[in-house]
């Protein structure tokens, strides 16, 4: 770039060439000093009232974003520790579903094994008194067969010897009828 100016610095018809081009496009030296001075100006303008407060409102949106993306992780990562918990939770509660199932089942054979022995029980019972009572009703009935025979016996002795029998008489025929009987 030095070798540039010093070429231009040498050659003065370089500097001629270029006046005559700027005078040709009709360059004002005054002019455009105007104009740096002016847009120099609208520049500075632009960077106070523009450009500093559009980076300032650029500047909070992005902090705005940067949160808003913590938000988000850390409810991420608090929903996962949420859906861990519940995941926990319901493991126990089947766990303990399960437990007082088995619980209720092992319940329920124990009640089961007792109402069944009270149930034999009771019929052990009934049968006994069936048999108490069967065996009352057969003595009861074998007594009153006795009796009766004692006095078929009587009744056709009379008839058969024609004589009138006496108390004794009839108590003896009875017993030994009865003998006869149980023999």
């Amino acid at each position: 770039m030095t070798q540039f100016i010093l070429l231009a610095a040498a050659d003065g018809g370089l500097l001629e060439s270029a006046r005559q081009t700027g005078e040709q496009f009709g360059f004002n030296k005054s002019m455009f000093i105007a104009q740096v001075i002016s847009f120099l100006l609208v520049a500075l303008l632009l960077r106070a009232f523009a450009y500093k407060p559009i980076l300032k409102m650029l500047e909070q949106r992005r902090q705005l974003i940067a949160q808003g993306l913590e938000n988000a992780d850390r409810i991420k990562a608090e929903l996962t520790k949420t859906e861990s918990a519940r995941q926990e939770i319901l493991s126990q509660a089947n766990t303990q579903a399960n437990r007082l199932i088995e619980e209720a089942r092992a319940a329920a054979m124990r009640v089961q094994e007792v109402e069944t022995q009270k149930a034999i029980l009771a019929a052990e019972q009934i049968i006994i008194k069936a048999r108490e009572a069967a065996s009352m009703d057969h003595a009861r009935m074998l007594a009153e067969l006795k009796r009766e025979i004692g006095h078929l016996v009587v009744r056709t002795t009379t008839q058969v010897t024609g004589k009138i029998l006496t108390a004794e008489d009839q108590h003896r025929l009875a017993e030994d009828t009865n003998r006869q009987i149980a023999a």
